[in-house]
């Protein structure tokens, strides 16, 4: 098939890839003609280019990410109008047969609309974001007027997607709910994949290198932000605040970076290290040299959320602790994979009782590392992803005719 991807992210030759690169590599090994349209760095210009076996569109936009929230909504609606612009110019003369696109943004639609009426093409919508409600849980859309004007265009998305891969059944159950007009047929199970990178010996000079060497470390990795309520990070911090043994590594940036520095100080955690985001491959060293991988949710949420951190632990055999909300079926996928434990948010009890489980008990870290490893080798990798997809298509296409 010709294949159209739509994404606000696909990394430049060079950068370290991400599930959306790894699945575009996956369409083209099994022979498909893939175009990519994604948004360029910050003060690029728009530009087309052939990359490996990929013809990318990169698309000059306004900047979208750690920026404030209405400056990100700004850019949200404006993305559509530019993207469609730039196909126009760039890419009249190509045809298509299948457009896939994740969430975020939702906005997208309105691209997707004008290609299915241009092509008459099938569309896959990547849901991973259940957005304006996600926003409006953690209070980032208080305005009834704006949120009513991205639920309208959430409720066009899913008119106007073929097929909807949901990261989890409790995501399929919200979406039913929530939209009884949904045709149920559209949706199916498309959990977060991610390619196997390969695995690090623990490595002392690493952790010698970011001052961990010896100690215990805890590691939460990737965007700081309020879905994230990095509070469970700072109350486990203080909990453990007399154990020299034990260490809160946190690596990545986002909009609850300073608020975090700034409890670090207050309460004098010299067991919390914070550090910029850092080079994949030292993130992988880490990772594998770290005892337990952290995940953190906010209490908020009323849609079940799958966070993506999840598969790079899978990969270094770490095992997970993790504190969420009450509304995701993320515990049950620790349950079904053994790779972990979990807690609501907020029940500090059970929270430190995990956390004792786990640093306590080396074969049971052991175990649930290896058990995660597995669970994403059987079911979790690009080839999975992309095998899901098209058989969707193909059962679908089977049943209409």
């Amino acid at each position: 098939m010709r294949v159209l991807f739509l994404l606000l992210y696909f990394p430049e030759p060079g950068e370290s890839s991400n599930l959306y690169a790894d699945l575009v590599e996956e369409f083209v090994l099994n022979g498909h003609e893939v175009t990519v349209v994604s948004s360029a760095k910050e003060n690029q210009p728009t530009s087309l280019q052939k990359e490996k076996s990929v013809k990318v569109l990169r698309v000059k936009t306004q900047k979208i990410f750690n920026v404030h929230p209405i400056l990100k909504g700004m850019a949200t609606i404006r993305i559509p109008y530019q993207f469609k612009k730039a196909i126009q110019k760039h890419l009249s003369s190509n045809a298509f047969d299948l457009v896939l696109t994740p969430t975020p943004p939702i906005t997208f639609v309105d691209v997707v609309a004008w290609l299915k009426k241009k092509y008459s093409l099938k569309s896959y919508l990547i849901l991973r974001d259940i957005f304006p409600q996600n926003a409006r849980d953690l209070g980032m859309i208080r305005s009834s007027i704006l949120f009513n004007y991205f639920r309208k265009k959430e409720r066009k998305l899913y008119r106007y997607s073929d097929y909807i891969g949901c990261m989890s059944q409790g995501n399929i159950d919200y979406v039913i709910k929530h939209n009884p007009k949904v045709k149920l047929q559209k949706l199916s199970l498309l959990p977060n994949w991610q390619k196997p990178e390969q695995l690090s010996e623990k490595d002392e000079a690493i952790k010698d290198q970011y001052g961990i060497a010896g100690k215990y470390v805890a590691i939460f990795g990737g965007n700081i932000g309020e879905p994230q309520k990095i509070d469970n990070i700072i109350d486990l911090a203080r909990t453990y605040q007399q154990n020299n043994h034990i260490i809160f590594l946190v690596l990545g940036s986002g909009t609850k970076r300073s608020y975090l520095e700034q409890m670090k100080a207050h309460y004098a955690l010299a067991n919390l290290i914070i550090k910029d985001t850092i080079p994949r491959q030292d993130y992988q060293k880490l990772i594998c040299s770290a005892d337990v991988g952290l995940i953190s949710l906010s209490e908020k949420f009323t849609i079940p959320n799958i966070p993506s951190k999840t598969l790079s632990y899978f990969n270094a055999k770490l095992p997970i602790l993790a504190a969420i909300d009450a509304n995701t079926d993320y515990g049950k996928l620790l349950e079904e994979s053994g790779s972990g434990l979990w807690s609501i948010s907020g029940d500090m009890e059970k929270y430190t009782q995990n956390f004792n489980t786990l640093y306590n008990d080396s074969s049971l870290r052991k175990q649930m590392g290896e058990n995660g490893y597995a669970y994403l080798m059987n079911y979790l990798t690009p080839k999975k992803t992309y095998n899901n997809i098209i058989n969707t298509i193909n059962a679908t296409a089977l049943t209409l005719n």
